[in-house]
């Protein structure tokens, strides 16, 4: 029980601690006393506190710096870009195992978009600094091994309720050999498991063999179950968390070649071209960013599937995916949130070289205006629905905000409003008919009545004026009887001078006719802009005027006179006809046509004599206002940019390096000399932009220097400091007192970097280093845009690129399928030819077949897949290569083949075919490229057979080993041998029969025995290299592409049977049956043996008399059991006895061990009473011999 309240205690959230209050300081004064107690109770007592044991404070240590150690790795330069592109995440599993419901989700979950038919590369933005490309791999092996080949982070999905299957161990296998990527488990299907016992076995068994294949510990998900058709969110959510935090080792392949993964494919190939030969080689370009190392241009690139190609030309865009902001935030907004997928129909812009595709859906195309003329002029008269008269007697003006509108009936008695009401009217009936169209959609006048009367002529449905789309112009609402009206400002001009002379007119207002002719201006000006915009955007109706003309005299329009550009001049027209009294013919009469060719003449001189932009003409009208930036991102994501758009203008307009004479300035003027003094050198500078002072600062930091090695001081040139005034001189004494300050800093800072480590070990220095490394790898071209820096460096990786390859294959085109990846993989400068390649291989251990010498393998070796005729071998102690005809069960052999020139170390692996839907294990073998050596020598054995045809003694003369009296004398002295194995010695040739010799052998020969002469023969490796070309096959039958069929394939495909020699057939052994005589013995013999050895006269037992069968006996039932229980007791008895008998055995044993040991000792006793014995009897004997002696001597 308490131990569930600790669980539920620990569960809870942990309550948010206060930083300030009585309450907090209370808390902290208490723990600095504590703090303050255990200090004083260690100083009180010190071995309290001490190491106790220091074997077990050894062991601690050891165990502390063997995880650190575990940790370190071999550290890299760090040469990942700032902007790095996107992470390749490779979804793989078998059919039917959730791969695409799970990057649904994962999409889903970092976006908040759906999607719905994925379809090639989907590439997110996931966080502040990463992005993700999310593919799915499907169980072809070519795309298995394409992908592993530059995949970042893999996803593996297991089914749970199957277990693993070929394809998982498969992918891993590939990906042990191209380097391995980080590999992430995903089990799915849990929901099958009913019993939770058997789920968490089924997850503890999968968890540890995925251990086994990746390493101990690999992260591996759960999924559960699935709600409506997905996984669920806070499973999701968990996943995608660790996705966007983990790390990269960076892979030797990878990193050391350019790659693209291709994202969007467009075939550039001429239209005329094409309608000449459907198949002609495609000039394609393919768009994607750039991983790796940096590309140069003209780089030879090998696309998987295809083939090798060359690189026509490479160009950065901007980024259609790009990171956010580096603005400090938690989150993402929605708008960050973006989603490329161009294959998938996902990603509306796509910005190219030459153009800017926008993809509208179907639903926001307007039909009506799909089926109207797109020529503005023939639209804006198609839309005509009310007379000019009719606009005119509708028609109201307001001179001045909140006075009385002035009618037609008004303008009676005043002809100069007539003159400004006619004119009013002409402007409003071109610019009503524009408003009408719906494109422009803007008020002629900003007359709320005409307004109303324009809307009751048009046909019901459809909008009016006002409600009509805005665009490329700033409104402004004026108020007239609690009406609204629109009127607009000058948006656009010609230079800024002119826009800010406009702002000036408008602000004034001080005169109706002034405020009508600035009317007028404007209406002329937007109905000629509407005019020429009927393929224009938004962006470019915030241009200038010029450009629209020439548009519109480039469709053959024609352009009213340029009265919006001269509002000075309108003015003064304005007030002559106010002033004069002058009286029209006729009421309304349109008398602005009047003098037509002088106002043009009038307006053009006028622009002469304007100041020109030339900001403008040098850059073009690239930059904008803040307010048209808005208008310039498409989706508020990218920036379209036209340098195009003046071209035309540029072509018309009138040279602006030419003055007019009246705008020459009046230099005699003391005023003009003055404006211009300060731009030249000898004008007043500031302090910090004056040339002496930089000069004389240059001199202090360069001029002197001294020598820290020998103290010698370097002083500058005299004739310099002489030149340098007394006020710019630094005191001596101070600067020698830096200087000396300085050399004494120098020398501790090198005092302590030799002597000071530190904690610091090798591997920190290490990895010191390689950051200082990487950060002038970064610094070096940070300076410079991107269009100079790729001059110098290359493509670097990060970058979205667009690459244009010619000569492809029309099938890559026409059979284009985005399931399969496109990869253009770079290859390097030596990469692109052909050779002899020594490799080293190993038969997969899972794969049912061995390999045999000369059979086709397609091999993956690099970026490259291709089929090849490999030759293995093996070599000896002396260092031949001997050739093997099939490859070892359970070892490295070596295998010689013709193919790409590829770095030594590169791994690969071999598939016998891309084709097979068995269920067998698909990799044949692995291995790795030794070296690229074609001075190494294959040989097989060869045995020449030759038959003695006169022996002599030990010399014999054998024939029909060679052929010629020139083999013979190539093989002298070679070694020979007899299969009895008698060895001999090749002597010399013979003059007949032809190719016959002498040898001589240990022993004499027999005319039966068989000379034999070993020798080794050289095996030339075919030239065979058949690239895989499986992306030119149609669809759905990419997985089907094969190449050379081995010889056992060819033979069951046609059905041919081998044929075998008549001398190789194993023919049946016959033998005769032998029939033995009968062993007779003599009679003499047979009383001599034995009775068990002499013969038996055994005579045949004939059948058993009747009366001596005995009968068979039926017992009763208690009979039965009496003989049960006889039966167990007499079992119970045997194994009594038997147990008995054993143990009297081991009883006896013992018995017998123990009485060897008695006789031993007593053997013993009796060896030594023995000695004793017969020591004494000798001793005895020699003291006989003496005293038998010594009696002799006496005697004599």
């Amino acid at each position: 029980m308490d131990g569930k309240v600790k669980e539920q205690k620990k569960e809870q959230k942990k309550h948010q601690q206060k930083n300030s209050g009585p309450k907090s300081e209370r808390k902290k004064s208490r723990k600095l006393d504590d703090a303050a107690v255990e200090e004083n109770e260690h100083k009180k007592n010190p071995k309290a506190f001490a190491v106790q044991s220091a074997v077990r404070m050894a062991k601690s240590f050891h165990r502390t710096q063997d995880l650190k150690t575990k940790k370190h790795h071999i550290p890299h330069v760090d040469r990942s870009p700032l902007d790095p592109p996107p992470i390749v995440v490779v979804v793989v599993g078998p059919p039917k195992v959730g791969k695409t419901t799970l990057i649904r989700c994962l999409i889903k979950n970092f976006t908040r978009q759906k999607l719905g038919d994925i379809r090639g590369p989907v590439t997110i933005v996931s966080g502040k600094k990463r992005r993700l490309t999310f593919i799915e791999c499907n169980n072809d092996i070519n795309t298995m091994i394409d992908l592993a080949k530059v995949a970042d982070l893999v996803l593996m999905l297991i089914d749970a309720s199957f277990g693993f299957e070929m394809e998982t161990f498969e992918f891993l296998n590939i990906c042990q050999v191209h380097g391995f990527p980080r590999i992430m488990g995903v089990l799915t299907h849990l929901d099958s498991f009913k019993n939770n016992k058997q789920l968490r076995t089924a997850k503890k068994v999968l968890k540890h063999r995925f251990w086994t294949e990746v390493y101990q510990g690999a992260k591996l998900f759960y999924l559960s179950g699935m709600v409506y058709g997905e996984y669920q969110a806070q499973e999701v959510k968990n996943l995608g968390r660790f996705i966007s935090v983990i790390k990269f080792r960076p892979l030797a392949w990878q990193t050391s070649h350019p790659y693209v993964f291709a994202d969007r494919m467009e075939d550039l190939t001429d239209p005329e071209t094409l309608r000449l030969d459907q198949k002609c080689d495609r000039t394609v370009s393919l768009y994607g960013y750039l991983r790796g190392t940096y590309l140069k241009k003209h780089t030879q690139v090998h696309i998987p599937g295809v083939g090798d190609f060359s690189v026509a030309d490479v160009g950065f865009l901007p980024d259609p995916c790009p990171l956010p902001d580096t603005k400090r935030k938690r989150t993402l907004n929605e708008k960050e949130r973006l989603l490329y997928a161009p294959m998938s129909g996902v990603g509306g812009v796509v910005y190219d070289k030459d153009a800017v595709y926008i993809d509208l859906p179907r639903g926001h195309v307007d039909r009506e205006q799909e089926s109207r003329p797109t020529t503005e002029l023939v639209r804006s008269l198609i839309d005509t629905h009310a007379t000019l008269d009719a606009k005119m007697a509708s028609s109201k003006v307001s001179l001045f905000r909140g006075s009385a509108t002035i009618t037609d009936t008004d303008v009676e008695g005043d002809q100069q409003l007539e003159d400004g009401e006619d004119e009013e009217g002409g402007d409003d009936e071109e610019g009503g008919d524009d408003g009408e169209d719906g494109d422009d959609g803007e008020d002629g006048e900003g007359n709320s009545d005409m307004d109303e009367a324009e809307a009751s002529t048009e046909q019901p449905g459809k909008l009016t004026e006002p409600q009509r789309v805005q665009t490329g112009k700033r409104l402004k609402m004026s108020v007239d009887e609690g009406e609204p009206k629109v009127s607009e400002t000058l948006a656009f001009a010609d230079s800024e001078d002119d826009l800010e002379l406009s702002k000036e007119d408008l602000s004034e207002g001080e005169s109706a006719a002034e405020e009508s002719d600035e009317e007028d201006s404007e209406s002329e000006q937007i109905e000629t802009k509407a005019a020429g915009s009927a393929f224009c955007s938004d962006e470019e109706w915030t241009d200038d005027e010029p450009d629209v003309e020439s548009t519109m005299k480039s469709e053959g329009m024609e352009i009213p006179p340029p009265k919006t550009t001269e509002k000075d001049l309108k003015k003064a027209k304005a007030l002559e006809i106010k002033g004069s009294d002058q009286a029209y013919e006729t009421d309304g009469a349109l008398r602005w046509k009047d003098d037509l060719q002088q106002k043009a003449s009038e307006v053009f001189l006028k622009h002469q004599q304007a100041a020109p932009n030339l900001r403008k003409h040098v850059y073009g009208t690239g930059k904008v206002s803040e307010c048209q930036d808005l208008e310039a991102e498409l989706g508020g994501l990218f920036r379209v940019s036209r340098p195009e758009k003046s071209k035309t203008n540029l072509a018309d307009a009138a040279d602006c390096s030419r003055f007019h004479p009246d705008s020459l300035h009046n230099w005699d003027l003391e005023e003009m000399l003055h404006s211009i003094a300060d731009c030249f050198v000898t004008g007043k500078w500031e302090e910090w932009q004056d040339a002496a002072t930089l000069l004389k600062q240059d001199e202090n930091l360069y001029g002197d220097f001294e020598d820290l090695e020998t103290g010698e001081v370097h002083n500058g040139d005299d004739k310099d400091q002489e030149t340098q005034p007394e006020d710019v001189k630094v005191d001596d004494e101070t600067q020698k007192k830096n200087k000396r300050l300085e050399k004494k800093r120098r020398l501790k800072e090198r005092f302590d970097a030799e002597y000071d480590d530190g904690d610091a070990t090798y591997f920190d220095d290490l990895k010191e280093e390689m950051q200082i490394q990487a950060e002038l790898n970064r610094t070096e071209f940070e300076s410079m845009d991107d269009a100079t820096r790729v001059q110098y460096e290359g493509f670097r990786p990060g970058m979205y690129v667009r690459l244009e390859i010619a000569a492809l294959p029309c099938e890559f085109v026409t059979n284009f399928d985005p399931h399969y990846p496109v990869i253009l993989g770079g290859l390097g400068s030596s990469e692109g030819n052909v050779g002899y390649l020594q490799l080293r291989l190993k038969k997969h251990r899972w794969y049912h077949r061995i390999l045999k010498n000369r059979d086709p393998l397609i091999v993956s070796l690099g970026w490259r897949r291709f089929q090849a005729m490999p030759l293995y071998h093996i070599e000896d102690h002396n260092g031949r290569h001997r050739m093997l005809k099939y490859t070892p069960q359970h070892m490295h052999c070596g295998a010689s083949i013709w193919g790409p020139i590829t770095p030594q170390g590169t791994g690969f692996l071999a598939v016998q075919s891309v084709s097979e839907t068995k269920a067998n294990f698909r990799i044949a073998a692995t291995g790795v490229v030794l070296e690229l050596d074609k001075s190494v020598t294959l040989v097989k054995k060869l045995k020449l057979i030759g038959y003695p045809y006169k022996i002599y003694k030990n010399t014999s003369f054998i024939k029909g080993m060679f052929n010629t009296v020139l083999e013979v004398a190539k093989f002298e002295g070679a070694s020979v041998r007899t299969v009895s194995g008698v060895r001999g010695q090749i002597k010399k040739a013979l003059s007949t029969p032809a190719g016959a010799y002498r040898a001589t052998f240990e022993d004499r020969l027999l005319m039966s025995d068989i000379v034999f002469l070993r020798t080794w023969y050289p095996v030339a490796v075919p030239q065979l290299y058949n690239p895989v070309t499986s992306l030119l096959l149609p669809v759905g039958q990419k997985e089907n592409w094969s190449g050379m069929r081995t010889v056992g394939q060819l033979k069951h495909d046609l059905g041919l049977h081998y044929k075998p020699k008549p001398d190789s057939v194993y023919k049946p052994v016959v033998r005769a049956p032998r029939h033995f005589n009968r062993l007779n013995i003599p009679r003499q013999l047979q009383k001599a043996l034995p009775f068990k050895s002499k013969p038996k006269q055994d005579q045949g037992k004939g059948k058993t008399p009747r009366d001596l069968i005995r009968p068979t006996v039926v017992r009763e039932p208690h009979e039965r059991k009496v003989a049960a229980l006889l039966d167990a007791l007499s079992t119970v008895h045997s194994y009594q006895s038997k147990k008995a008998r054993g143990a009297q055995r081991l009883k006896h044993k013992d018995f017998l061990q123990q009485r060897e040991k008695q006789e031993g000792e007593k053997v013993k006793r009796q060896k030594e009473a023995k000695k004793k014995l017969y020591r004494m009897m000798g001793q005895q004997e020699n003291k006989s011999q003496r005293s038998s002696l010594k009696g002799a001597s006496q005697d004599g």
